[in-house]
Formats: C-alpha cells, structure tokens, sequence
C-alpha cells in the first residue's frame, strides 16, 4: 500500500527532512500590512521576512490553506500517487487548517474514483485527518513517527492507531523572548492569557514564562528570571524525560531566528550528549513563520511524546 503524509507549513521539522520523506505541505499564508508571504517552510525566506517587517508581526494576519485548494490537492494529485494519506494538521484548538481539510475530506472521498480510474488505479482510496493536538516542535512528532512506521511497512490501521495514540501524548514546551509582543499578539488574536500586569513587570524584572501546549490546551508551567536560565531550564527538563524514557526515539526543537543562537545556548550541548547516549534523533529548524509571527522572534520551543510528568 501507498502511503502518503501531508501536514501543515506550521509544522516544525526540517524542510529537508520533510522533502527527503515526500511529506506534503499545506502551505499557511502571513500578511503584514502590504507585505504577503506563503509560508513553505524556507528558513531564509522566513528570517527575511521577519526581519523586514517582524517590528509589526503582532499585527499579522494568517491564512489557513482553505478547504477548496484542499480538495484540489487531493483529487489532482493525491488520490493518484497514493492509496492512503495521513493528513496531520496543528492543533485544532489553535487553527482553521483541521477543520479545513475535514470539510475537504468529505468531498475529496465522494469524488475521488474517476481521477483514480483514469489514472489506471481500481483500489480504493482512504484519508485520515488528524490533530496532533500540537504547536510548533511538538508538531513534528506525528510526521517522524508516520515515516518510521511506513518504512517499516507497518499496514495504514497500525499507523493510524499509533499517531492518535501519540497526539494524546505528546508535549510542547515554550519560551519567549518578548513577553511584550507575545501580549500584543495574544490581545490581537482575542486571546487574554498574557495579561498588561504579567507583560509589564515580565519586561521589568526579564521575567520569562515556560509555556506548555498538550492536548490542544496551552498555559503557562513556571517563570524564570532571563532568556538563557529559562531556555537552561527548558533543556534539563527535556534531558530528564529523555533520561526517564521517551514514547519515541524523537526529540523536536524549533527557534524563532538562526540556529546557531540557539546552539550557544546554556545546556544545549548537554541535551544533544544525552539524546546521543539514549539513541534519540534529535530535529532542529528554524521556526515557521506562522509560528514566529504568534510568538514572536527569538522563542524557543521543544517537544517531545512522554508519559505524564510534571516540568520542574
């Protein structure tokens, strides 16, 4: 059977991993102002649009893939090169894109035999949409795992029983580097989980906030004086679930600007040593844009599939 795998341009992975595995990408559209850029997951296209408008990001405006470009994915090209797709979206609670390609699966189910039989293919066709109830790193979990499975030619009901499995597990772990603009944005987005008193005295005292997304739900799970001991802080939480034992061999990081910065960090190195030591491959990329956009330049996030743990 031929399996595909499509997810979203919010997907923190690699984009050449992502190419190499023939992952399909649902590109996410920002707008700033008059500036417009489709997001395809092009680290410097991303850095570069960033720096050129990023002063007014906490304005942006994005645009999920909508449901009838969906359909026309599929149905031109989809349904042909595949018997099975996994289409793995970001969180539904923080996105239209699930609820796009739900709607577009319907159509895309009802319509898909004549292209197929035109194509020469007289098996059916299926499609699964699933949240990975996810943000950011922790979005790339779902994906590295469908094409170990796949690889390992595992048949489409076992993969599928396996990602829900994960999505329910998996953790993203967040920190900011300007809690001003994360409440700018958070206020323009309608959402009032970064109040005036916490973005006021955070910028007084470089307070900086862990933040947390699992199961669609996010918030915050402890503050921490300064960038780098709250990313040090970050770091150890994740060497001591990589050193409890992982669900996957998967270890996701995403940074809102150039990798290297991120690599200087305190305790980086000591998580690379431990994933290493433990056989855990690690992924590392340059934040989407959607994704910078939300949170702002020069966050750093984590993620990773674990069994319930508290972060200390």
């Amino acid at each position: 059977m031929r399996i595909g795998i499509v997810v979203d341009s919010a997907c923190d992975l690699p984009p050449e991993w992502l190419e190499a595995a023939g992952i399909v990408l649902l590109p996410v559209t920002v707008r700033i102002g008059d500036a417009e850029l489709v997001d395809l997951r092009d680290p410097q296209a991303t850095l570069g649009f960033i720096q050129a408008h990023g002063e007014r990001g906490h304005s942006a405006e994005t645009a999920a893939f909508p449901a009838d470009r969906i359909k026309s994915l599929f149905l031109d090209q989809l349904v042909i090169d595949y018997d099975y797709v996994f289409c793995l979206t970001v969180a539904r609670s923080r996105s239209q894109i699930h609820d796009n390609a739900a709607h577009a699966s319907y159509a895309i189910l009802n319509e898909y035999r004549q292209p197929r039989s035109a194509a020469g293919h007289a098996t059916p066709f299926s499609l699964r949409v699933i949240d990975s109830q996810q943000v950011f790193a922790g979005q790339g979990i779902l994906p590295v795992e469908a094409v170990r499975l796949r690889e390992a030619e595992a048949s489409a009901p076992e993969i599928r029983s396996r990602l829900e499995f994960l999505a329910g597990r998996s953790y993203t772990y967040m920190v900011p580097r300007d809690l001003g603009y994360l409440r700018a944005r958070t206020r323009h987005r309608g959402d009032r989980s970064v109040s005036l008193l916490a973005a006021t005295l955070g910028g007084a005292l470089d307070i900086k906030p862990i933040l947390h997304c699992h199961q669609g739900e996010t918030g915050p799970v402890g503050k921490v004086r300064g960038f780098e001991p709250a990313a040090q802080k970050l770091f150890d939480c994740a060497i001591e679930r990589v050193r409890e034992g992982l669900l996957t061999p998967t270890l996701c990081l995403s940074y809102g600007g150039e990798l290297d910065v991120m690599r200087a960090l305190p305790h980086y190195d000591r998580l690379i040593g431990t994933c290493r030591e433990h056989g855990i491959e690690v992924f590392e990329t340059v934040m989407s844009l959607s994704g910078m956009v939300n949170v702002g330049p020069g966050a750093l996030t984590i993620g990773f599939a674990a069994p319930p743990h508290a972060f200390v």
